[in-house]
């Protein structure tokens, strides 16, 4: 049976693509019409994985393109790089990054990604210019705390009205999106239910992990990184960590993690038995990130609101 898995090097101006079954390789201008030519050159192709590493920017448009047509693999460019070094692959070139690409998804027979939604990357895009307000507004209040003139203070306070419009628009629009989606606003419900998670955390969590409710429990917490690695060799055992995962989802998890280990009758025992076990605070907090989010595809699996536990 022939092989055909893609791999796909996207840089700022180019694509360049190595197809593992024959060898052949080809170069694409990463816009429009070079998107159109790689469509047409892989037509008459048995595509079995388009296997590329996330390139910031400069992916976002690839997979727009190409989703509904290819099946698409997007893997981790740590996974990538570690696997070219254990398949003796020194040399780091466009080239060799695609044909690196194409045997690492043959090798491990990598899966194809689900399809995102349609307004998907939409509301990723929301998020972030959200995230990004968010910073910027909390330099300004603490700039305004150094300011004594009165025309650089004025601009300050302009800059935060500013502010504070734009993100009640761009929260707006996200409410909007998901009220359109009867599943999505279910999900947005079940997971405002748990003591801890508000509207912003709620919106954050079904943007970086849209497949919560479909996971098992291992899988949510391993995508958000919130599951410890174990350390050992021989007698020696060392610390476990957590690692690699969704940072941004984590970063969601940190503020609802703190207020559910205080008012979240169920959490705040767990954390609670954590601190008098002897686990610094730090590990108990991340061990309540883990709970919020395995309890948010948990209750979105069953399709049912958070209810205190009963004796």
């Amino acid at each position: 049976m022939t092989d055909t898995t893609i791999g796909i090097d996207i840089s700022k101006d180019q694509l360049d693509v190595h197809c593992l079954a024959g060898g052949d390789t080809a170069r694409f201008d990463n816009d429009a019409k070079g998107f159109q030519a790689l469509t047409c050159w892989l037509t008459d192709r048995d595509v079995l994985r388009l296997v590329y590493e996330p390139t910031g920017p400069y992916h976002g448009a690839f997979e727009a393109a190409l989703a509904d047509r290819f099946p698409l693999v997007k893997v981790n460019p740590l996974q990538a790089r570690r696997f070219a070094q254990a398949i003796g692959t020194r040399a780091k070139t466009d080239t060799v990054d695609a044909r690196m690409l194409a045997h690492m998804g043959s090798t491990l027979e990598l899966e194809p990604d689900q399809p995102q939604v349609e307004d998907q990357r939409e509301l990723k895009e929301l998020h972030i210019a959200r995230n990004a307000l968010v910073k910027d507004r909390t330099r300004l209040v603490n700039r305004l705390k150094t300011q004594y003139l009165a025309l650089t203070r004025r601009h300050s306070k302009a800059r935060l009205a500013q502010i504070e419009r734009q993100l009640k628009q761009i929260e707006g629009d996200i409410r909007s999106r998901f009220k359109a989606r009867p599943q999505i606003a279910r999900a947005y419900d079940i997971i405002r239910s748990i003591p801890g998670l508000g509207a912003v955390s709620a919106a954050a969590i079904l943007i970086e992990m849209p497949e919560i409710g479909t996971l098992e429990r291992k899988q949510v917490a391993a995508l958000a990184g919130l599951a410890p690695m174990t350390r050992q060799s021989g007698k020696w055992s060392g610390k476990a960590f957590i690692q690699g995962g969704r940072k941004h989802l984590r970063d969601a998890l940190y503020m609802p993690a703190l207020v559910a280990s205080r008012f979240n009758p169920d959490l705040k025992a767990k954390y609670t038995s954590l601190i008098a076990y002897g686990k610094p605070a730090k590990v108990a907090l991340i061990a309540i990130m883990r709970k919020l989010i395995e309890l948010a595809n948990t209750l979105i699996k069953a399709d049912r609101n958070w209810t205190e536990k009963t004796a």
